[in-house]
């Protein structure tokens, strides 16, 4: 969370942020390629990229072509990543963070990413016309579990066949809730990778044919 002026708790989770932005700038290497990021106060993870997006950029496993999304894409690390890393892939970042849709449209140019686009809009609200072949989330926990759950319940949705789901997830967490859920609604999950209490998930839909 970020403090508002007059003292008041401003959650990253907001449509249209009140506080004045306090911007900042982070530079460094994801898979051994830099990056910069302009980030602001209200949106996540301001100073640094935090420990969960490095994980889950580090060990996502991405199509050789097809549709990408970052569903809750912040100022748009993991997206732009995914986007920077396979250029043939076109990748669509999400958020319902007015502030947040912004910095992530500027740093998609700050790192000269061209196959992105950014959309306004709650969860996969803003892509229902489109399908995907792989579905990116590191999920706003702090807004609680109901929009987390809804992050793995509809992804479904908007995968294609053989399309996978990735979440990096805190393993206390994990261990119980967000398995069970990813159990439901998948039939199951497989974990890429663990780190300081970290886990990345990975699901795939399987049609009955």
């Amino acid at each position: 969370m970020d403090r508002k002026d007059d003292g008041v708790f401003e959650h990253y989770f907001v449509d249209r942020p009140k506080s004045k932005a306090e911007f900042g700038l982070i530079q460094t290497y994801l898979r051994g390629k830099a990056f910069e990021f302009l980030t602001a106060s209200s949106v996540f993870s301001r100073r640094r990229i935090d420990f969960g997006s490095r994980l889950l950029i580090e060990k996502m496993i991405l199509p050789d072509a097809g549709n990408v999304l970052d569903v809750g894409c912040g100022y748009g690390a993991v997206g732009i990543a995914a986007a920077a890393f396979k250029p043939e892939l076109y990748v669509v970042l999400t958020d319902v963070n007015q502030r947040a849709v912004n910095l992530a449209k500027q740093n998609a140019a700050r790192n000269n990413v061209t196959n992105v686009e950014v959309r306004y809009g709650s969860l996969y609200e803003p892509v229902k016309e489109l399908t995907f072949n792989c579905v990116l989330s590191n999920p706003p926990v702090s807004a609680g579990m109901k929009i987390v759950r809804s992050i793995i319940t509809e992804a479904k949705e908007i995968m294609k066949n053989e399309a996978v789901f990735q979440m990096v997830v805190k393993s206390k967490i994990a261990g119980k809730r967000l398995t069970s859920i990813f159990t439901e609604v998948f039939g199951g999950f497989e974990v890429l990778g663990r780190e300081k209490g970290y886990r990345v998930l990975l699901a795939k839909k399987q049609e009955l044919s």
